[in-house]
């Protein structure tokens, strides 16, 4: 289990301070550790709780979600794109943006479908408050987290149901994307180094099939939760997509997960 400071504790910090969902590896918050760890900056994580009010979080940065960056007295980022360039203007080198045009064009497209608005995550997380609210009694706390979820999210059950389709859609894309890259010679998803978008693609992947226990300590349900069983999505998740968040995580970003 990470070590977390409450908002009273971290507020007047100096610094960077990032909000993270306690004890559950979400694959924004995930995204985020992993881009700051490559860069080597340092962050005191601040407890934020699943589907809880987060008052006093709230108060300080507006938001009640997570991840939250927050740089010394700059304004709160929350967003995947905001997070990124906050680190990249923090610690240029190593870039995680590619220079060339073109690839960073590439990039920006694969990893919003992946951490965007109806991307990867997005239609996950749809089906996962789908599958709660089917299985889960009325009046039981789990239904009423996954009722407050879905009205957070923009839950519909007809979105939900067309949400594997669309993972498989991205998926596909991303194979495909691997082929070429492999056909170029590269072990990367753009261009000849390690991008925002290897990172991305590592730490989301959890969501559809999380890495082992002896390096992502997760509890049973946790782990049932997070495992895509879907056929359409099985089978576009394909074991080089697989293979490639094993090698990005083994090179280059940091085992066991702590969360």
């Amino acid at each position: 289990m990470a070590e977390y400071l409450e908002v009273a504790e971290a507020r007047d910090l100096p610094g960077l301070r990032l909000a993270l969902t306690a004890g559950v590896p979400g694959p924004w918050g995930e995204a985020a550790k992993g881009v700051f760890y490559v860069k080597r900056i340092p962050f005191v994580k601040v407890r934020q709780l699943p589907g809880e009010p987060n008052e006093e979080l709230k108060a300080w940065t507006g938001h009640d979600n997570a991840p939250i960056a927050v740089y010394e007295n700059e304004r709160p980022r929350t967003t995947w794109t905001e997070i990124l360039f906050l680190a990249e203007r923090l610690i240029p080198e190593p870039a995680l943006i590619p220079a060339d045009p073109a690839e960073r064009a590439r990039m920006f497209g694969l990893s919003h479908e992946l951490c965007g608005e109806l991307g990867l995550a997005w239609c996950r997380r749809l089906s996962m408050i789908h599958e709660l609210l089917s299985k889960v009694p009325e009046g039981s706390p789990g239904r009423a987290m996954a009722q407050r979820l879905g009205a957070k999210y923009g839950y519909e059950p007809k979105l939900a149901e067309t949400a594997p389709q669309r993972v498989a859609q991205i998926l596909t894309l991303l194979s495909e994307q691997l082929r070429e890259q492999r056909e170029r010679g590269s072990p990367y998803l753009i261009g000849e180094r390690l991008s925002a978008l290897d990172i991305h693609w590592a730490a989301f992947a959890a969501i559809l099939d999380p890495l082992p226990d002896d390096v992502c300590p997760l509890p049973p349900f946790m782990r049932q939760q997070y495992t895509a069983r879907d056929p359409v999505v099985r089978e576009a998740l394909h074991s080089g997509l697989l293979a490639q968040r094993d090698f990005i995580y083994q090179k280059h970003l940091e085992l066991p997960l702590s969360f």
